[in-house]
């Protein structure tokens, strides 16, 4: 049963990651507004130095380091406020860019200017967990004054092992907030997150338990939770209870929980209460999370095989809500799932038209679409078009169209766009696992160990072949595997199967 609900639960999330990341991920991201908000919530913006703030948020395209950025600001004799530095902190961890983060606490511990409060020791421990793991989190936590280590650190540091998967620790780290008399509904709602990723069902339900005896209110986070897992299951009945209870609460319930009722519908089979939910989804689409809601619409609706219901949601709030690269991708997605190559393609020249930011991974979507359908030279189109423009393809782009290669069997083409995609690739890619077993597979079956040994250099050289790496990929090579079932694993492309 514990593998059970655990299994679904990651699956359920995984269409639902984007939802909410306070409700399915664990308090990261709610630590961060907290922390780096002041009491009114007014900080969300620089206040007066733009010029710092985009000089730092913009350090990856230099050398630079966020602490000899500070040294020249404060020699300048510029002014340097300490809201100011939060928010930019905020923003790198958006972005994950965690140690950049660390180093503008290290600056201001450095500069000796300003006092470090309990809050900002949580979020530098929540960022050194991140960025160096939990071991160095928890030497980290050990270094902080006894004064300091108030709720929001014990709070942090709860956060670290739920991140982790360390149920034991964060047990006894919830009993010391208990003890402390801090254990309030967002130190309930990471242990039952938490609970739900491993699949411990019934500690779940005893922790709701023991929040309702304690009087401690859940908000929408803590029914999302347990709408989340009853839905992954599914177990329409206890899913259905949740969804009572907040119902009761009008003001609580909003498009999301609707949305995770409907899926949950849907994998009990019912596309008739699923549509109902997703009805009751539509109607709450509000504020500022509403571009979210319609994005996970388009998902939902594509699931179900609705393409009337997923173009009319797409063009309901085309006017009414500005357009980002996350809900072209989402649309061009569904679409080709939907099988209608033809509505992808008009969807991704309103892309071009609109000059939206760029982001490499729309074009790669459709050059995916593309390899499927074994439409070779429309992928190769989209990929010249992006050079002529400037827009250089990176190493999903050509793994993408060597794996396209492998299905139409023209193996030497397919080894040396898979060359491209090693040589294009940046810090933390990896290859399609299947498009590269079948570029090795095809050099030993021709007995070109030359060439093999050039295609394992190039990977060695990027940090992309470990022994580990190697020894999946000879034992994936002895197995064997299908061409086209890997043509629908391309969004996968760093993990080799199991």
């Amino acid at each position: 049963m514990v593998k059970l609900v655990q299994q679904s639960w990651w699956k359920l999330r995984t269409c639902f990651v984007r939802v909410s990341s306070s409700s399915y991920s664990t308090i990261a991201e709610t630590i961060a507004s907290l922390d780096l908000t002041n009491k009114d919530e007014q900080i969300c913006k620089p206040l007066t130095s733009d010029a710092l703030y985009n000089r730092l948020l913009y350090l990856n395209r230099s050398k630079e380091s966020v602490i000899s950025v500070l040294e020249k600001w404060h020699t300048e004799q510029n002014p340097i406020k300490y809201e100011e530095l939060l928010i930019i902190v905020k923003q790198f961890r958006s972005y994950r860019r965690y140690k950049q983060a660390l180093q503008i606490f290290e600056w201001m511990k450095k500069s000796k200017n300003f006092d470090i409060s309990p809050r900002d020791f949580a979020v530098e421990l929540d960022l050194v967990s991140k960025a160096h793991g939990l071991e160095a989190a928890e030497t980290y936590f050990t270094s902080i004054p006894d004064d300091s280590r108030t709720y929001q650190v014990y709070g942090a540091l709860l956060n670290c092992y739920a991140d982790a998967n360390v149920f034991k620790k964060a047990e006894d780290t919830m009993q010391k907030l208990k003890e402390l008399g801090y254990a309030g509904t967002l130190a309930y709602n990471v242990m039952t997150t938490l609970y739900a990723k491993l699949g411990y069902l019934e500690k779940l339900q005893s922790l709701v338990l023991e929040m309702e005896d304690n009087g401690i209110f859940g908000d929408l986070v803590s029914y999302n939770i347990l709408l989340n897992v009853y839905a992954s299951i599914p177990n329409v009945s206890e899913m259905e209870k949740v969804l009572m209870k907040l119902e009761a609460v009008p003001l609580l319930i909003d498009w999301s929980s609707y949305a995770i009722a409907a899926k949950g519908y849907l994998k009990a089979g019912n596309r008739e209460k699923a549509n109902e939910s997703l009805t009751k989804s539509e109607h709450r689409l509000m504020g500022k999370r509403e571009k979210l809601g319609i994005d996970m619409l388009i998902t939902l609706y594509t699931s179900m095989g609705n393409k009337d219901d997923v173009y009319r949601t797409w063009n309901k709030y085309k006017q009414k809500v500005k357009r980002h690269n996350s809900s072209y991708h989402c649309m061009i997605r569904g679409l080709e799932k939907l099988d209608d190559l033809d509505g992808a393609e008009e969807i991704f020249a309103e892309w071009e038209t609109n000059r939206v930011q760029f982001d490499i991974r729309i074009p790669n979507l459709l050059i995916s679409a593309y390899c499927k359908k074994g439409h070779m030279e429309k992928a190769i189109s989209i990929i010249e078009q992006l050079e002529e423009s400037g827009k250089y393809p990176n190493g999903s782009t050509w793994s993408r169209l060597a794996l396209g290669y492998c299905v139409q069997n023209d193996m030497d083409k397919a080894v040396d766009t898979m060359k491209k995609a090693i040589l294009a690739s940046q810090p933390g890619w990896k290859p399609h696992f299947q498009s590269l077993a079948f570029c090795v597979k095809y050099l030993q079956s021709k007995g070109d160990t030359q060439g093999e040994e050039e295609l394992k250099d190039l990977l060695r050289v990027r940090g992309l072949c470990s022994k580990e790496f190697e020894r999946s990929l000879d034992k994936y090579i002895e197995i064997g595997y299908r061409k086209s079932e890997a043509l629908n694993e391309t969004d996968n492309e760093n993990t080799p199967p199991n």
